[in-house]
């Protein structure tokens, strides 16, 4: 079987030539087209983040309005039935280098060639559906993405209730008793010896403490104390009369 050559295939075609990029990064975007309607392969084109995606969406314009305008042709019903990119001149430059060397800049280009032709039977029904259901290819996969995480998320919340230890019983009571239900017996006597003295603090309060009564006066101030002896003494006596005074004036 001998295969169609490039420049007889059917459709109607555009082409750019010595475009400033390698044929090589063209072919990359062109792949992303091949077999496409020509209105999902401008989407694509708009929002791949490649330098060559936008001469070639303007080859991909030109080539549908050469249809619309040469062949009379309806531009939704076109798709990309050929595109291909094809090496063009080498643009040589130098670059200097140490020791008086120079080094060879290869600048490339390419020659671009789009057709688009009629879509065929079958593709053309598969797109109609499509609209009238509003169905996109993004949609599909939003929607295909979108029941896949919720399927993760399931499985994930059954593994993660699965993995929870049951409570113990003293928790459940406390939350019974928290919540407003009436204590068990259990609960109580366990109150009870908590509140009963340990033997530490039965030990510490049989410790006499000091009679307040049989204690001196020490918060009696000092000055005050010497006063009331002094007073004593004179009552009893003890101090010395004026006669004993004149007596060791005169020695």
């Amino acid at each position: 079987m001998v295969a169609t050559k490039t420049n007889e295939q059917p459709g109607t075609r555009a082409q750019v030539r010595h475009a400033r990029f390698s044929a090589s990064k063209a072919r990359e975007v062109l792949d992303l087209i091949r077999g496409l309607p020509v209105g999902e392969a401008a989407d694509v084109l708009q929002f791949t983040e490649r330098g060559a995606s936008v001469a070639i969406a303007k080859v991909l314009a030109a080539a549908v309005a050469n249809a619309e305008h040469n062949d009379e042709l309806d531009g939704d019903t076109l798709y990309v039935s050929a595109c291909f990119a094809d090496e063009g001149p080498t643009l040589k430059r130098w670059r200097p280098r140490a020791r008086g060397r120079a080094t060879r800049i290869r600048k490339r280009t390419c020659h671009v060639t789009i057709i688009v032709s009629p879509m065929p039977a079958a593709m053309a029904a598969k797109l109609e559906a499509r609209q009238a259901s509003g169905a996109t290819p993004t949609t599909r996969r939003s929607r295909r993405a979108q029941e896949s995480r919720r399927a993760r998320v399931a499985r994930s919340r059954g593994e993660a209730a699965a993995a929870e230890p049951e409570a113990d019983a003293d928790d459940l009571a406390v939350d019974e008793v928290e919540a407003g239900g009436e204590p068990t017996d259990e609960m109580v006597e366990e109150a009870v010896e908590a509140a009963e003295p340990t033997a530490d603090e039965v030990a510490t309060d049989d410790v006499a403490e000091p009679d307040e009564s049989e204690s001196p006066e020490e918060d009696e101030p000092t000055d005050e104390r010497g006063v009331e002896d002094a007073e004593e003494g004179v009552a009893e006596g003890d101090a010395p009369t004026e006669a004993e005074n004149d007596a060791e004036e005169t020695k």
